[in-house]
């Protein structure tokens, strides 16, 4: 399935954590969604099974962030066309912060990589993941 897909991660405490060209960027304990994209002869499926992967070359901003998170839901939004920017700008309306230019260097994005600071907070996103397919919970 190609389209759009949105990792709902968790941190459980506060740190600084060094993401590659942006240095290193203080992460407030919470939840976090980052949004992506797979379309063309790439899968949400494939791409999801490396996000949930550990250990694996830190090629991607979301892989340094990765390695301290853990990831709780990925929804998926099916499409043949790129709506990852157009979701992103929705979720960034309703997020209590953004991580600037995190994931969004390949546009002109503010982020793909947005902070909620609890559970309650993160229940703003139900319209948009109620759009999508769950296809990951963690246990």
């Amino acid at each position: 399935m190609n389209g759009t897909y949105i990792l709902v991660l968790k941190l459980n405490s506060g740190k600084n954590i060094k993401v590659g060209a942006l240095k290193k960027i203080k992460f407030e304990r919470g939840f976090y969604c980052y949004v992506g994209s797979a379309i063309g002869n790439v899968t949400i499926e494939s791409r999801c099974r490396r996000h949930l992967k550990k250990k694996k070359a830190l090629r991607w901003h979301i892989d340094y962030l990765r390695k301290e998170v853990e990831i709780v839901e990925i929804f998926a939004i099916p499409s043949k066309r790129k709506k990852e920017c157009e979701i992103a700008k929705r979720i960034l309306r309703k997020a209590d912060n953004f991580i600037p230019k995190f994931g969004s260097s390949d546009c002109n994005c503010k982020s793909h990589l947005f902070y909620f600071k609890n559970k309650k907070s993160l229940s703003k996103l139900s319209s948009i993941f109620s759009r999508g397919i769950r296809i990951y919970q963690k246990v």
